[in-house]
């Protein structure tokens, strides 16, 4: 099986709805012999998937980009903690030890371990930009980060309105931000 047709065999498991890999391989094997002659096994799928990471990202693009929603003109970007540990143990032995850190979650009042979803969206819910942080990095500079990683994708774009929580206060005259045309609940930016 190529890449293509294992990005397209991931993308029918997620359209299907199947949260399982092994429901959905099970599925794959029995249902889709006539596309998909080769179905792939338990043991390299996810492997597989994971470092076809650069072409699934393309396709997700490309759908994005084919439906009315990419052209909105007002982006909304938010944060969410992922714990990753809650035991001191599970911090020190953890892979993820160099990306994560400890963070604050306000709405569960509780100090967590993990790294923090940052996400850019329109207002309908299609996500145009996502990052994993270490939740001690400021939202300011995850965003700029993000929207200088993907300078070119943001320069399609003209007039947008990006909005952010009234907690994330920006820098006005700084060099990365553009001055603030909103100063009360939300904050918006051109670009």
């Amino acid at each position: 099986m190529t890449d293509s047709e294992l990005v397209c065999v991931a993308l029918a498991q997620s359209l299907l709805g199947f949260t399982s890999e092994t429901h959905w391989l099970r599925y794959a094997g029995k249902h889709l012999t006539g596309m998909f002659p080769y179905p792939p096994q338990p043991s390299g799928y996810s492997q597989r998937l994971r470092s076809a990471l650069g072409l699934v990202k393309r396709v997700i693009r490309m759908l994005a980009k084919s439906s009315d929603f990419w052209l909105d003109d007002c982006w909304i970007m938010d944060s969410t903690p992922v714990p990753c540990g809650m035991s001191r143990s599970t911090v020190k032995r953890s892979d993820l030890a160099g990306w994560a850190g400890y963070g604050y979650c306000a709405s569960h009042s509780r100090f967590y371990w993990g790294l923090k979803l940052y996400l850019v969206c329109t207002p309908s819910g299609m996500p145009i930009l996502w990052g994993l942080a270490d939740p001690k990095i400021g939202e300011r500079e995850v965003l700029a980060s993000m929207l200088e990683v993907e300078a070119d994708m943001v320069a399609e774009h003209d007039g947008i309105l990006l909005s952010a929580s009234s907690r994330w206060p920006p820098r006005c005259g700084t060099t990365t931000q553009p001055k603030p045309r909103f100063t009360r609940s939300l904050i918006a930016y051109d670009h």
